[in-house]
C-alpha cells in the first residue's frame, strides 16, 4: 500500500557521504535507495541547491531522480545562489547552469536562497525579484519564493519587495522558536499575516533534535518508552497551520525508513506534549552554548581549513559531560586528533577574518566561539592524556 506524506519533503543537504572529510563523495547508490523507498511511500518533494555538497547535489538530485523517474512523478526545488552573484546577468548564467545539473526543463519550486543582510545587495540592487518573476513567465518556473534566515524586520521588508512570491521557507524547529537570535515564532507568524505558505527548514536543527543529551531524552522516554526524538520535532512543526511541507535531511537509509515511519502516521501534539517539549528546549538550550546545525556553509570560506562545525559539536559534548559529571576527556581527545592532524586547522589558526560570519544562517560568531573552542580544549593536560 502506498503511504501519502505530503509533509515530507527529501532535504539534501546532509546526504550519505564515502568519504565523511569530502562533501563531493556522496554514496549515491545509498541515495538511489533512499529515494526509491521515499517514492514507494508516496514522497515527491527533493529540495537540493546550488552549493549544497559543495557543489554536487543538484547533480545527484539528477542522477538519483531525474534519469530514473518519469518527470510527473516528482517535484524538484533548488535555489538562486545570490550569495555568488556579483553581477546581473549572473543569474541567468546560474540559473542556466542549474538547469542543466539538475537534468530538467523547469523547477517546480524555484527560491531567492537565503535573503538576509549579506545578501542584500544582490538580492535588491540586481533585483533577484523580477529575474525570478521572469523566470516564471516563461514557464520555467511553477512556484516562486525565497528562503530566509535573518531579523522580522528583513523579511517584512522582503514581503513588501516581493509581494506577488507564491512561499517562503523558514527556519522552524521548536529549539528555535523562542529564540532571540532566530526568532523563529516571530518570522511564522509575519508569513502567516502575509498570508504566505510555509516549508520548514531545519525541523531537526541539523540532528541537534536527534541527538538530545542524556537529561532531555530521558523526559520524552518517561512519557513514552518507544518514541524517537526525531518524531517530537517534526510533530512540532506538523502542528503549525500555515505549513505545508516539512524538510527532512536525512543522511542514511536508516535514517529515511525511520522518517516515514514517523509521517506516515503522524498525530498532533496534545497540551501535555507541549508542555514537555518546552521543558526539553529549556534543558536543551542550557546544555548546548553553540547552536550550531551542521550545515557547513562557512567551512567552504575558511582560508586556514577549520573543520567548524565538528569542533562546535565536540565543544558541545564537552560541556555536556563536564555539566553531567561525565567524562570530558574523550571530547577533548576528539577534538585534539582532528586539529593534529595535516588536514585540518586547529581553533587557535582562527585569523578573524569573518568570512565564516558572513556565511552562518545562524548569526553565530563563530571567531569569538573558536576562541571559547581552542581555551577549553587544547590544552597540556588533554595533549599529555592522548600521547600516553
Amino acid at each position: 500500500m502506498v503511504i501519502i506524506m505530503e509533509k515530507f519533503g527529501f532535504g539534501m543537504m546532509r546526504l550519505p557521504q564515502l568519504d565523511d572529510n569530502d562533501p563531493t563523495k556522496v554514496d549515491i547508490e545509498q541515495v538511489k535507495q533512499m529515494v526509491d523507498v521515499y517514492m514507494a511511500n508516496g514522497g515527491k518533494y527533493f529540495d537540493t541547491a546550488y552549493p549544497y555538497h559543495n557543489g554536487v547535489s543538484e547533480r545527484v538530485l539528477k542522477e538519483a531522480v531525474v534519469d530514473r523517474y518519469p518527470r510527473e512523478e516528482f517535484i524538484v526545488a533548488t535555489k538562486l545562489p545570490v550569495f555568488f552573484v556579483e553581477k546581473e546577468e549572473d543569474m541567468e548564467k546560474y540559473f542556466n547552469e542549474q538547469l542543466e545539473k539538475c537534468g530538467v526543463d523547469y523547477f517546480d519550486y524555484y527560491l531567492i536562497h537565503n535573503i538576509n543582510e549579506m545578501t542584500h545587495h544582490a538580492v535588491y540592487d540586481f533585483d533577484s525579484f523580477e529575474f525570478v518573476r521572469q523566470k516564471k513567465r516563461e514557464g520555467k518556473i511553477k512556484h516562486m519564493g525565497f528562503s530566509f534566515h535573518d531579523e522580522p524586520e528583513a523579511l517584512v521588508e522582503a514581503l513588501e519587495a516581493f509581494p506577488d512570491c507564491d512561499f517562503i521557507q523558514l527556519q522552524i524547529n521548536y529549539l528555535d522558536w523562542t529564540s532571540t537570535t532566530l526568532e523563529s515564532r516571530e518570522c511564522y507568524e509575519i508569513a502567516t499575516k502575509y498570508d504566505k505558505p510555509v516549508i520548514v527548514m531545519e525541523p531537526v536543527k541539523g540532528g541537534a533534535l536527534a541527538n538530545l543529551p542524556d537529561e532531555a531524552e530521558k523526559i520524552y522516554r518517561e512519557y513514552d518508552s518507544e518514541s524517537e526524538n526525531v518524531s517530537w520535532a517534526l510533530r512540532f512543526c506538523n502542528d503549525l497551520e500555515n505549513v505545508f511541507m516539512i524538510l527532512n535531511g536525512v543522511s542514511s537509509l536508516e535514517q529515511m525508513n525511520s522518517s516515514i515511519n514517523i509521517f506516515k502516521d503522524i498525530k498532533p501534539l496534545s497540551k501535555e506534549e507541549h508542555e514537555l517539549i518546552s521543558k526539553v528546549r529549556d534543558l536543551v538550550n542550557d546544555l548546548t552554548p553553540i547552536k550550531c546545525t551542521q550545515c557547513n556553509y562557512c567551512i567552504e570560506h575558511c582560508p586556514v581549513k577549520i573543520p567548524i562545525s565538528k569542533y562546535f559539536t565536540i565543544y558541545n559534548t564537552y560541556h555536556i559531560n563536564k555539566i553531567q559529571n561525565g567524562d570530558p576527556v574523550n571530547a577533548a581527545c576528539n577534538y585534539l586528533v582532528l586539529a593534529e592532524s595535516e588536514e585540518n586547522g586547529a581553533a587557535g589558526d582562527c585569523v578573524e577574518c569573518g568570512q565564516c560570519v558572513k556565511y552562518c544562517p545562524q548569526h553565530l560568531d563563530i571567531p569569538e566561539l573558536m576562541k571559547d573552542v581552542d581555551k577549553h580544549l587544547n590544552n597540556s593536560m588533554m595533549k599529555e592524556f592522548l600521547s600516553t
